[in-house]
């Protein structure tokens, strides 16, 4: 199943036990969804009231998925950004592992995303000597979000960031 519909360009396979896998594919162009949030930032930043050093990006679920995605087509962008149990493309991340600090978060007991998407992009983007975070949290499910936003460090982490 691909759909047009998503924050990232994807597809989505699922096999007889219900468990899905999703796919990434580097060549497919982005979504209609996509496109035009991409418009909104490029209007919001060349408004001339945006400092363009410290933008950043942050989703959950499918907004985790089109963070990543977003951070591959626009690699030095996002001073920082916060997916919440995502996935993507993971040979994407070295395009903005030097650029862009990340928190990555993910409920332990994930059945709809599971947390090895996660789990592959923290080890990667750390292997190339990203500045990135990851918080798993244990008991959670889907909704990681819910603890992601009570994090105190959250905000002044992302605040703290800036492009160079």
């Amino acid at each position: 199943m691909c759909g047009q519909h998503y924050l990232a360009p994807m597809t989505v396979d699922q096999d007889s036990t219900g468990k899905r896998s999703f796919n990434f594919p580097a060549s497919l162009p982005p979504t209609a969804p996509s496109r035009l949030l991409y418009q909104l930032i490029d209007s919001m930043m060349a408004s001339g009231s945006v400092d363009t050093r410290r933008v950043y990006v942050g989703g959950l679920s499918m907004g985790g998925m089109g963070t990543f995605d977003m951070l591959a087509r626009f690699p030095s962008r996002f001073a920082a950004a916060f997916p919440i149990c995502g996935a993507g493309n993971v040979k994407l991340a070295k395009r903005y592992a030097k650029n862009t600090a990340l928190w990555i978060f993910h409920g332990a007991e994930d059945k709809l995303v599971p947390t090895f998407y996660s789990q592959q992009y923290f080890a990667l983007l750390k292997a190339k000597g990203a500045d990135v975070k990851y918080t798993e949290y244990p008991g959670v499910g889907h909704n990681s979000w819910d603890n992601a936003f009570a994090e105190p460090d959250l905000l002044p982490w992302l605040f703290s960031h800036q492009l160079k």
